[in-house]
């Protein structure tokens, strides 16, 4: 009897995945814990470890195949003394996703109150999307030229054409699928001869798949903002003396081989500050469910780091307790294997509280939508000089706005308001954080 090598569940979330590459032909040999194919999840590209001993007698899942579901039978292994007759008489059972997609959607439309928790299923199979017959297929594109050098145009735009001398092959039509009209020939008389108008794509839309990523943010971003009740905080910070205090750790920074130790990120002192003003108001690191209010004892902060095709949230576990260096270089370093898609499930799946920091990005302000199951998100402006009353003076000064999303069930006006004095008081006394 062949043993069956299974589509594995990479992430308690995950239900199906993309067979990316096999690292291993039919008739190899393949002992425990060898490297045996790539699987892509909804998060990164991982690693698949044969569990037996064996020779690949047969390879059921073509590498590149997408949509796989998990559990299904992806390839069959020999034992030793079998022979590839075992094979001739197996019949692989099948995992289909849209079964059982469709068999949890009456549990997922459960409104808050019913079944055992109101926080719907995180992940489940991922939805199906039909495209409109608009966009199924790209229209083929369309030519003015016509058999015969005849032009598609209006017959009002072709006598006006004759009788101005303007000739159409050098017009560009604005009208349905490239149709010179009327107020094309008029325009190219008056620019020489050319409508001069910006040509208008025949093809209306480019569809674009979803990759299973995109697919897993929209169903739990959908989730967050139907079943988690948010509200919103926000508060300005003068980050003068955050930006002084930075400039002077990283003029002061070590010198290892001709390169600093470390070049701290304003981004680093506020994960920093949030690990701390968690540390003071730990009722803002928590989750809810109906049995109990879930409460944090360790400050993991999740940081949104956009990468192609989505986004991520790997995590810098204990940021209360490492240093401003140790978590410029974690951040660092978890940025960019997000961005390679070689971060280990445990590095993206869990925290307590999430940032998402579009500031480099020239943003003034925005809310950002709740990670369940954590119960509060911090949304980072740009920074940017205002006008502003200090001692009774209005002075020039570096500002920042934030705004934090909460969810009512666990964290309260009270709570959400504590929290962020916290964090102002770090942020604006930024020595404090060095304590």
């Amino acid at each position: 009897m062949p043993i069956e090598i299974l589509m594995p569940a990479l992430s308690p979330t995950m239900t199906e995945g993309n067979l990316a590459k096999w690292l291993k032909k039919e008739g190899d040999v393949v002992k425990a814990g060898q490297v045996i194919a790539e699987i892509e999840t909804d998060k990164a590209t991982m690693e698949v470890e044969a569990v037996d001993e064996g020779v690949i007698g047969k390879i059921l899942i073509a590498e590149g195949s997408q949509g796989v579901a998990v559990n299904s039978v992806i390839a069959l292994l020999l034992a030793d003394g079998e022979d590839k007759k075992a094979i001739e008489a197996y019949k692989p059972k099948v995992v289909e996703v849209k079964k059982e997609a469709a068999a949890e959607a009456p549990a997922s439309a459960k409104g808050p109150g019913e079944g055992t928790s109101n926080q719907p299923k995180a992940l489940s199979a991922a939805p199906v999307f039909v495209l409109p017959p608009s966009v199924s297929k790209s229209p083929a594109p369309v030519h003015q030229v016509q058999s015969g050098g005849h032009f598609k145009a209006s017959p009002l735009a072709k006598r006006i054409a004759k009788d101005e001398g303007v000739d159409l092959s050098n017009v560009q039509g604005t009208g349905p699928h490239g149709r010179i009209v009327r107020a094309d020939v008029e325009l190219a008389k008056k620019s020489g001869g050319t409508s001069g108008r910006v040509a208008r794509n025949p093809n209306e839309i480019t569809a674009v798949p979803n990759n299973n990523m995109r697919k897993v943010i929209a169903k739990r971003l959908l989730e967050s903002k139907q079943y988690v009740p948010h509200f919103y905080l926000t508060i300005d910070c003068n980050i003068d003396k955050l930006l002084d205090v930075r400039q002077d750790l990283n003029d002061t920074a070590p010198v290892h081989d001709g390169k600093p130790a470390y070049k701290l990120s304003v981004n680093d002192m506020i994960i920093k500050a949030v690990a701390k003003a968690l540390k003071k108001v730990p009722n803002a690191n928590a989750s809810w469910t109906d049995e109990a209010i879930m409460l944090y004892n360790n400050v993991d902060v999740s940081i949104a780091v956009a990468i192609d095709g989505g986004l991520i949230t790997p995590i810098v576990r204990n940021a209360d307790q490492k240093t401003l260096p140790a978590i410029s270089s974690e951040m660092k370093d978890l940025a960019v294997r997000a961005k390679q898609g070689k971060l280990a499930p445990e590095e993206f799946q869990g925290g307590g509280f999430s940032i998402s920091n579009l500031g480099m990005f020239g943003i003034k302000n925005f809310s950002a939508i709740i990670n369940p199951p954590q119960s509060c998100i911090l949304a980072v402006g740009a920074g940017e000089l205002r006008p502003v009353v200090i001692d009774g003076k209005v002075v020039v000064a570096n500002m920042v706005t934030f705004t934090l999303s909460c969810d009512h069930r666990v964290v309260d006006g009270a709570v959400g308001a504590q929290f962020l004095g916290s964090f102002k008081e770090y942020i604006e006394r930024p020595v404090t954080m060095l304590i």
